[in-house]
């Protein structure tokens, strides 16, 4: 079977084809899984031309312009050229361009929709996405339930047309902690993480009301908090300055290359997250293949994720109480017992392995 997957955005800041495949690496191994038994080509736009093989993939790197990305003829024939028994287009926001997709396509050929956490479009979009979904023969969630909205306002009118499948595992694995905190220099018992952004999506001032309460009860508890966007620096600092000295049990460490994450999962015990929504949720999935046990909210992704809770600690999104329950709680856990039970997860429903065999199992269905 050949499948190609495809996209309609544009990184034309990149300009090696080496370079672009390691910024989406948490992406291309379902690719190179999938490679193994079928013939994959990833078209990618970046600042460069050319077609780029890696450990069994062909990237086809093409450089379109803006509006023949919004009227896609060219690449469409490119496409059809190819003979591609499945297209497989990231994001749902292209309805335009997948209606144009289908008419360009061989009959015979299928076409899935990948949701990367759009929600439904209002006016011209909604209306767009409405008639796209003719041409569309699967959508892929993260979570099923994520999905409502569109069948709601009548976008998607087949609920046999959408499946469950992540859309990007975790590159990292485990490593001895010891080995970790000689990198990170992390203390403490428990040791937890929180990664993100520090936006009110995130909830962070929750994280941390909720993490000085219990750490007030526990002292050598300490979170560790690693963002690369500041938005709530300021009222954050000012929470930990009004703490006196329980202040210390949270860590502003601030900015971490993403191929050094790998030691600061492997340092923690737990990873935390205070998200109100998530596309998929990509750090904690990063976190539970390093072995780290989620408390995190109880929203759509994080429980696919978590096997609805089969595996760590749910509570409500900005609830600081309920938090503050299931950080006392996570002290009852047995974590050797936790964390296999995290690793089986990951293994089963979250690794590049589990993702690829379901959308192997998607296409050939269809």
């Amino acid at each position: 079977m050949k499948f190609i997957f495809l996209s309609y955005g544009k990184n034309p800041a990149f300009n090696r084809p080496e370079e672009w495949i390691h910024r989406i690496r948490g992406y291309t191994g379902i690719l190179e899984i999938l490679s193994r038994e079928h013939h994959v080509i990833s078209i990618e736009q970046i600042n460069y031309e050319g077609i780029f093989f890696n450990n069994g993939v062909d990237y086809h790197f093409l450089n379109f312009g803006k509006w023949e990305l919004k009227f896609p003829a060219k690449l469409h024939q490119y496409v059809k050229a190819l003979k591609p028994d499945i297209v497989f287009v990231h994001g749902m926001h292209y309805p335009l361009q997948i209606l144009q997709l289908r008419i360009a396509l061989n009959k015979k050929t299928k076409i899935i929709v990948q949701n990367h956490a759009e929600k439904p479009g209002n006016g011209y979009t909604r209306l767009l996405q409405k008639l796209a979904d003719a041409s569309i023969d699967a959508y892929l969630f993260t979570a099923l339930q994520m999905s409502e909205a569109w069948i709601k306002q009548g976008i998607i009118k087949d609920r046999k047309k959408i499946y469950e499948v992540m859309e990007a595992s975790s590159v990292f694995g485990p490593m001895e902690k010891s080995e970790a905190k000689k990198f990170t220099g992390a203390t403490g018992d428990p040791v937890v993480l929180w990664v993100g952004r520090l936006d009110q999506n995130k909830d962070p001032v929750t994280v941390i009301k909720g993490f000085l309460k219990f750490a007030n009860e526990h002292r050598t508890a300490r979170l560790y908090m690693i963002y690369h966007t500041n938005e709530l620096l300021a009222q954050i600092k000012k929470l930990l300055a009004d703490a006196g000295n329980k202040k210390d049990s949270v860590v502003l460490t601030g900015k971490v290359p993403h191929e050094k994450m790998s030691y600061w999962y492997n340092s923690a015990d737990f990873i935390i997250s205070g998200s109100h929504y998530e596309g998929s949720g990509v750090a904690v999935c990063e976190a539970m293949s390093c072995g780290c046990i989620p408390i995190v909210t109880k929203i759509l992704s994080f429980q696919k994720i978590t096997n609805d809770g089969e595996c760590g600690l749910l509570y409500e999104p900005g609830n600081e109480e309920e938090l503050l329950s299931a950080l006392f709680q996570s002290m009852k856990i047995n974590l050797q017992q936790e964390r296999e039970k995290v690793f089986r997860q990951f293994h089963s429903a979250l690794s590049f392995e589990a993702i690829a065999a379901t959308i192997q199992e998607i296409a050939v269905s269809l």
